[in-house]
């Protein structure tokens, strides 16, 4: 009987030398390094992620790397990027990653706030903590995610945040990750953060490019907070080129009696895929996932989520909003999980998307897996384009056609950055997105309503 062995495409192969390469100077102790042995070899059964898996249909992550860059082993430190650095708002601990290195001569370390811990990624894998690998492969449906098993495989660095449990911290933590696009190359990072019990915080991840060459980025951050616990989470990707492909995964577990908010903004990223994999592991917790894409030229976000409810009396929130022109291409792929004894669950997910000419498209794939008998979760989703009506009212009152349009979609987006608690985060993510707007407007681009 003959064995049929399946090819290996040119990056497959590329990918398989580097970790040959690599994971002797990788940082690690022995649990570490059986972690990445293990991913890597998940990852080698099933190779880069191909339209005919169903979670991974509407982005075919095999045809989209051709091939792989040369991996990222320093960070390289240019006057862009320090510019860049620089112009970040002042104020709360600033945390910055460099081609997923973490540099803290660009980071506030000094004065943290009481009850916060603060170490590299790469320090933290050759701690030797007992429950370093637990942490880092977060809820069980993540495990057999191959982009995730490539990350746990190649990771360098990030930053391992712990927040002791009863701390407040009363500014946001804001880890910033910049490509320093002076060369093409692959990047791979991670970041935890640990969260006690009865703590709050805000975390506030940025992913920028700042030179012209454009990356592959694989990137990561795990959470586990504590039993009464309150964690926002903001995350904002921009200032991509638009070659540059991307996977960013969210990995969180959350305790009892616990609040757990992440809100994401996409615009110019280039090809993305944000995937979101988060457990319940106690009681009467609430989490909530919600986003805004902002899609033009080619470019592709797509927006997997698996919220699992091991335990009862569970509430979910799901809202993601999605703004498609020119010939970009929009997903939503949302699956609830409520296991047997996840009685009282109350779920509900919800996928927006507004198309504003014929050649932009959008997935919706929302899914309710339910086991259990007492449960209430709903899921919907819509695609249209901008309505007449409104735009007729504003136009009618003097507004151009351009400025009635951003008016318009402006507030569609604006639905779900309102969940935004931080009133400084809120503004800040208005501005990204009127700044998309305005330069669409600028354009003199208009919908084909």
């Amino acid at each position: 009987m003959s064995v049929v062995t399946p090819l290996k495409t040119a990056a497959e192969q590329a990918l398989s030398a580097q970790f040959a390469a690599a994971k002797a100077e990788l940082p690690g102790a022995l649990p570490v390094r059986k972690l990445r042995e293990d991913a890597f070899a998940g990852f080698e059964v099933r190779g880069l992620p191909h339209r005919r898996l169903e979670t991974w249909r509407y982005t075919d992550l095999r045809g989209l790397l051709r091939e792989a860059r040369p991996l990222a082993e320093t960070a390289t430190v240019s006057a862009a990027v320090r510019a860049r650095v620089a112009a970040l708002p002042a104020g709360g601990v600033r945390l910055v990653l460099v081609d997923g290195v973490f540099v803290p001569e660009l980071s506030t370390l000094e004065g943290l706030p009481d009850g916060l811990a603060v170490h590299s990624l790469a320090d933290a894998l050759v701690s030797g903590r007992d429950d370093l690998a637990r942490i880092l492969s977060g809820p069980g449906v993540a495990s057999t995610d191959a982009g995730l098993m490539l990350n746990t495989a190649l990771m360098r660095d990030g930053v391992f945040v712990e927040i002791a449990a009863g701390t407040e911290l009363a500014q946001p933590l804001t880890i910033l990750s910049l490509a320093s696009g002076e060369e093409e190359r692959a990047i791979f990072h991670r970041s935890v953060v640990l969260a006690g019990a009865g703590a709050k915080a805000t975390i506030v991840e940025i992913s920028e490019s700042v030179g012209s060459a454009a990356s592959q980025i694989n990137g990561a951050i795990v959470f586990e907070t504590g039993d009464e616990s309150d964690v926002q989470h903001v995350r904002v990707i921009t200032r991509h080129r638009p070659e540059t492909v991307q996977v960013q995964s969210l990995l969180a577990t959350v305790g009892g009696q616990a609040k757990f908010e992440s809100f994401a903004l996409v615009c110019n990223a280039g090809t993305l895929r944000q995937q979101h994999f988060v457990r319940y592991a106690g009681e009467h917790t609430e989490i909530g996932l919600r986003g805004v894409s902002l899609l033009g030229g080619s470019e592709h976000s797509d927006v997997t989520l698996v919220m699992d409810h091991e335990v009862p009396h569970g509430t979910s929130r799901e809202l993601f909003k999605s703004i498609i022109g020119g010939e970009g291409t929009g997903v939503f792929q949302g699956k609830v999980i409520v296991r047997q004894h996840a009685q009282k669950t109350d779920g509900g997910m919800k996928s927006n998307a507004l198309l504003l000419n014929d050649g932009a498209t959008m997935f919706n794939k929302p899914e309710l897996e339910i086991f259990a008998d007492d449960v209430v979760c709903g899921h919907g989703a819509t695609v249209a384009q901008i309505d007449g009506e409104q735009l007729f009212y504003l136009m009618a009152r003097g507004l151009p056609r351009p400025q009635a349009e951003a008016l318009v979609l402006q507030a569609f987006a604006g639905e779900a950055v309102e969940f935004v608690q931080d009133e400084a985060l809120r503004e800040m993510v208005m501005g990204e997105i009127e700044a998309w707007l305005a330069a669409r407007e600028a354009s003199s681009v208009v919908s084909a309503v």
